[in-house]
């Protein structure tokens, strides 16, 4: 068999062999977070988040809504200059978003069981 021959059938195969792993991690939801970003908005997303008391009077003051927030915590970039990595317990991040025509910015706490929003601002 030529060597042409042999190239055709290999990328066949491996074009198959693609398409069908796609179809799998499209079906399981498969994430892969390899950036550092990807992993802390993957790590937040999978404990239970708390509110301060502050983020609750903005609530009820209709400032910002939980669906913002939560919004921010799923698609926000994390800003690795305003946040404090270095702690030992909870380390807290600065996860950033633009909505709508605002700039919002929230301030947690990423605890081993859980996280805890505790500031947010907006431009």
């Amino acid at each position: 068999m030529k060597l042409s021959s042999r190239l055709i059938y290999f990328m066949g195969g491996f074009l198959i062999g693609i398409c069908i792993l796609i179809f799998i991690w499209d079906k399981k939801n498969t994430k892969f977070p390899y950036m550092p970003d990807a992993r802390v908005i993957n790590d937040v997303n999978s404990k239970n988040v708390h509110y301060s008391n502050k983020l609750h009077t903005a609530f009820a003051k209709n400032i910002i809504t939980a669906s913002q927030i939560q919004d921010i915590l799923k698609n926000g970039n994390v800003n690795f200059s305003k946040s404090n990595t270095k702690l030992d317990s909870c380390k807290i991040y600065v996860i950033e978003k633009k909505l709508s025509t605002k700039n919002y910015s929230i301030s947690l706490e990423n605890c081993t069981n859980e996280v805890k929003v505790f500031d947010y601002s907006f431009e």
